[in-house]
Formats: structure tokens, C-alpha cells, sequence
């Protein structure tokens, strides 16, 4: 997982948060929202992200002749 997937999932993640506090969201959406910003605080500290696993993805920048593309 790149580092822009991180900070953008991170990002998401403390919308939610201050979302839910400010009371924007409640009820089913603040738990299926925040079952979702736990899993992105999760992967982003990890650095991997299970969904990307079975389709083959990486936000990863790729080196070519030791440079990042």
C-alpha cells in the first residue's frame, strides 16, 4: 500500500470520526461507518489491504533501474 493510500484512508477514517461526533451521522450509518474506518485505520497501519490481494493491485510505486515510476 502506498503511502497517498494510507493518508487518504487515514483522511476517510477521521472524517467519520468527527462526522459521527458532530453528530452528522447516527444509527446504522455511524456502525457500518465505523466497522469502515476501523478497517482503514487498520490496513493503513499494516500496509496491506486484503481486498487488493485476490485482484492483484498495489498503490505501491514500482522501480525501474532502481528509480520510483
Amino acid at each position: 500500500m502506498g503511502n497517498l493510500d494510507r493518508l487518504m484512508r487515514l483522511t476517510i477514517a477521521v472524517g467519520i470520526f468527527f462526522a459521527y461526533r458532530a453528530g452528522y451521522i447516527n444509527g446504522i450509518w455511524a456502525i457500518v461507518l465505523g466497522v469502515v474506518a476501523a478497517a482503514f485505520i487498520l490496513t493503513s497501519m499494516i500496509g496491506t489491504c486484503p481486498m487488493y490481494l485476490p485482484f492483484g493491485l498495489s498503490t505501491m510505486a514500482k522501480k525501474i533501474n532502481g528509480k520510483r515510476v
